[in-house]
């Protein structure tokens, strides 16, 4: 059995998605970015982990606004020449058929190698299913799901892994549990004897906070599909309920199961409080992978104000010089620059900021503040585009001030959380789960300002590392929250934010610097992964992080 060189059993990390970098778009989003950071973690570390995922054939949509606003999905063939061909395969049942996998392998992270799951198998007539992350029916998400559940358990037995724990980023791995309850009950175990053992493998991370946004399919579906490896209906309903809801089951497959921030845990328990014999759930705050997401010159011990402006200023120029590359807009350097970037969806709130054109008109003419949005939405959700096109259109009309970077990726992620004085975030509240992206630009020296939902609530110093848009009352209609949080944000951004960065410049570098100061180390992947070791993964006594 594989292990690794101190001869430890190792865990397996299922992911549906892995920000790895901006050339290997097999990610969507936060989900893919964390799940990389996870392993960038791991590795830095010497953390015996392997992660297992999908190697999709395009990846996830590339998107594009003509100059009418409408939006275009386009997808294109992943260059994959950084995989290993393991020369294995196994196959998996779906809707009665047997599907060769395909097993590829990634040794990019010494210690954290990445399985990835292909069934774009010659000769096969089920290419199709790891053709594009999240595209496709329902039916299609299950045959991915089967891809990645039961195809990831049997692609560690042929490989050789002796894995002690088994971590589910997200329900999307759940079908791997069926399939560790289906093995056992094989060897002749009862469904209850099989489903408690495998409880004591597996952990699960639930990042949804909205209970509508769970994943959910008839049972009848998952047996179609043949997901239900031979399991009864009564036997699914236990696990997941009816309709099967695959966060309840993976709460219900799990010994533990955690959020991640500490406002998500409270939203959690709340959003499962009906749901018998789930894991007890704790938090593990996300971490952002510092050697990616940092300019390492902030890491320089005792750095003069100056210095920490001169680096700031150099990421600022770069960021400037890319938006005028893309767009012909050439941004000033000596304005504010206030950035938005993140998946496009209605709860997200991308638009508040021209709530009040009244009060906001003015600032963007004048250019007083300079705004620079980016994001992509999902390709079946309408109101995303809608929203993107909404903020093409401010582009045109404040053509000097307002910025929309099309095709959102990795690498305008890293120049934006760099180069904007400031990072805005207005989610409806409470349905952020964490938000990474905040954290990344709060360690290079670019001050939040946000509601308070997701991570900042942990960090967030008023007026002193960042700022926050009102307070942690919600309303009960979203037309009231809305309201409120965006005379919040006006009163912030108009009374303290704008005023301070132009007749102020000490002070708001020292919020700079106190920014880095507060989440470097408090909010890295390093100082995730080691809670994940301790809380969630259990290592023996002698076999645990010093």
């Amino acid at each position: 059995m594989k292990k690794n060189d101190n001869n430890q059993r190792i865990i397996a990390y299922f992911c549906m998605e892995y920000g790895l970098d901006s050339e290997f778009k097999i990610y969507s989003g936060g989900l893919g970015i964390l799940a990389g950071d996870h392993l960038k973690a791991c590795k830095d570390l010497g953390l015996p982990l392997v992660g297992i995922g999908i190697k999709w054939k395009q990846g996830y949509v590339e998107q594009y606004l003509d100059k009418e606003g409408n939006v275009t999905d386009c997808y294109r063939n992943i260059d994959n020449s950084r995989l290993e061909d393991t020369g294995m395969t196994v196959e998996v049942l779906i809707r009665e058929q047997q599907v060769p996998i395909k097993i590829w392998k990634t040794e990019a992270y010494g210690n954290v190698p990445l399985l990835l799951l292909d069934t774009d198998v010659p000769g096969s007539p089920y290419h199709g299913i790891t053709r594009q992350l999240y595209g496709g029916n329902e039916e299609e998400r299950v045959a991915q799901e089967i891809v990645l559940g039961s195809g990831g358990i049997k692609a560690l037995e042929t490989l050789g892994y002796d894995v002690e724990t088994y971590h589910f980023n997200e329900g999307h791995a759940v079908i791997a549990g069926l399939e560790l309850i289906c093995d056992k009950m094989k060897k002749g175990d009862s469904f209850h004897e099989a489903r408690e053992k495998t409880k004591k493998e597996i952990v699960f991370t639930t990042h949804t906070p909205v209970e509508a946004g769970n994943e959910i399919h008839p049972i009848s579906r998952l047996r179609y599909m043949s997901a239900n490896k031979g399991l009864t209906v009564e036997q699914l309903a236990e696990i997941g309920g009816v309709p099967f809801n695959m966060t309840v089951a993976g709460l219900r497959l799990s010994r533990k199961a955690n959020s991640v921030a500490e406002l998500h845990l409270d939203t959690t328990k709340k959003m499962w409080r009906h749901v018998s014999g789930k894991a007890p759930i704790i938090n593990i705050t996300n971490g952002v992978h510092r050697e990616t997401w940092m300019d390492q010159r902030f890491l320089e011990k005792n750095q003069s104000e100056n210095r920490c402006w001169e680096i700031h200023q150099d990421n600022k120029q770069q960021l400037i010089k890319t938006i005028s590359e893309k767009t012909g807009i050439t941004l000033k350097s000596e304005k504010i620059i206030i950035g938005f970037a993140r998946r496009m969806t209605p709860y997200k709130r991308s638009d508040l900021i021209f709530s009040d054109l009244e009060k906001v008109d003015p600032l963007l003419r004048d250019g007083k503040i300079q705004l620079v949005f980016s994001g992509k939405a999902h390709p079946m959700d309408s109101r995303g585009k809608e929203m993107m096109a909404v903020l093409y259109e401010m582009q045109k009309k404040y053509p000097e001030s307002v910025v929309f970077l099309q095709n959102y990726d990795m690498t305008m992620g890293a120049l934006l959380t760099r180069g904007c004085d400031v990072w805005l975030n207005n989610p409806q509240r409470p349905r952020e789960a964490c938000g990474t992206s905040g954290m990344k630009a709060a360690m290079n020296g670019v001050l939040n300002l946000s509601i308070l939902d997701g991570w900042w609530p942990e960090a967030c110093q008023h007026g002193i590392n960042g700022w926050a848009i009102g307070d942690e009352t919600i309303p009960r209609s979203e037309e009231k929250q809305n309201n409120k949080d965006a005379k919040a944000l006006y009163d912030v951004l108009l009374q303290e934010v704008i005023p301070l960065y132009y007749e102020n410049h000490k002070k708001w570098v020292e919020m700079m610097q106190q920014s880095i100061k507060t989440v470097q180390d408090a909010f890295s992947a390093e100082r995730m992964v080691r809670e994940y070791w301790g809380k969630m993964y259990k290592p023996k006594k002698g076999r645990g992080l010093a």
